[in-house]
């Protein structure tokens, strides 16, 4: 399934204010609960092409002395 970044505002907006359902252009979903919807946030995430909790990291080189 594609999703689109309205998808992903919606699911954050319902985690933020607590509540279970979600309404994108006229369809209302009620999850059952919000490590569903967590994970609904994240398969979004993976699907825009965002990794949840990227870290990224930088080598730093010391000259030996």
């Amino acid at each position: 399934m594609a999703f689109t970044s309205d998808d992903l505002t919606a699911v954050e907006r319902a985690m933020a204010t607590g509540t279970l359902e979600v309404t994108v252009d006229g369809r209302t979903v009620k999850y059952r609960s919000l490590p569903e919807l967590r994970l609904l946030r994240d398969e979004i995430r993976r699907d825009l092409g965002s990794r949840p909790g990227t870290v990224f990291k930088f080598p730093t080189y010391m000259k030996g002395l």
